[in-house]
């Protein structure tokens, strides 16, 4: 399909993102319905509890939940970018679906150099700058930059550090409509602002396979790990294994050889937690 050029693979590698406006448009209106059909089975909002406005709800993993979702890690146009990005055998790591209350701060989802991760994500409704659209710090992502790190370790405090506010952080938004896809290292700093209180999005993360040596195997089980806050007793939900083909399978199997410590984990944090995380 010739989705994912050479120069877009040196976008991504340079700035840690890319746009692609318009790609899945032919299909927005069927994965509309099947978030909607997702939260609707899960009471509307967090945990079972109606969506309030104030607080971020969440699912993890999300596309799991429908048979339309789980798909979409066999769409072609999908298939070509994260082979492209992370190799033939890439993993997929999770999802996560959610209403957004409100803004959502600087902030990384990884901050490692052994193992490249990809995030993308789809945003359900028209989004601009000022209505919670995803803002990017291009080149934020790379971790032995002194540029990346002094980001990293000031972003944060905008206003001690440089006397403004996240929202005037000097960043680029990329403004959406459904349909769109936009995707990022995991690495790379990244914000919303001004959105309303029931911004539909969810993601899709994947990684490059794991080498099958020691230090690098713990380091996939501490990534499989952080699910217990989740609540989640496996890395993946019943229909994203009973629908996968050979083809799906195939960014499946790491992860599920090495989840057998996260039902514990879970049933720790079922005692320690009053609800799932939120994200």
């Amino acid at each position: 399909m010739d989705i994912l050029t050479d120069k877009k693979k040196a976008f991504f590698d340079t700035f840690g993102f890319l746009a692609f406006p318009g790609l899945l448009a032919d299909c927005i209106d069927e994965i509309i319905e099947a978030f909607d059909d997702i939260w609707a089975q899960r009471g509307g909002g967090h945990n079972g509890q109606p969506h309030d406005g104030i607080r971020r709800s969440c699912i993890v993993p999300f596309i799991d939940q429908h048979e339309r979702l789980c798909a979409l890690l066999d769409d072609p146009r999908i298939k070509e970018i994260l082979v492209g990005l992370l190799g033939e055998n890439f993993n997929y790591m999770g999802s996560d679906g959610n209403y957004y209350a409100g803004d959502t701060q600087w902030h990384s989802d990884g901050w490692g150099k052994e193992i490249r991760f990809v995030k993308i994500a789809l945003y359900l409704d028209h989004l601009t700058r000022d209505t919670g659209c995803l803002r990017v710090i291009p080149g934020s992502h790379h971790l032995k930059d002194q540029y990346a790190n002094n980001v990293e370790n000031t972003v944060r405090k905008s206003h001690e550090q440089w006397d403004i506010h996240g929202p005037d952080v000097p960043a680029l938004a990329l403004e959406t409509n459904p349909g769109d896809v936009v995707l990022f290292n995991h690495n790379l700093k990244h914000a919303a602002f001004g959105g309303s209180p029931r911004r539909r999005m969810f993601t899709i993360n994947c990684s490059e396979r794991f080498p099958e040596d020691e230090e690098h195997i713990e380091l996939l089980k501490t990534q499989i790990a952080a699910r217990a806050r989740f609540w989640n007793d496996r890395a993946y939900g019943k229909i994203m294994l009973a629908t996968a083909g050979p083809e799906r399978k195939k960014h499946l199997t790491q992860v599920l050889a090495h989840d057998a410590h996260l039902a514990e984990l879970s049933a720790r944090a079922r005692e320690e937690m009053p609800e799932p995380s939120r994200g």
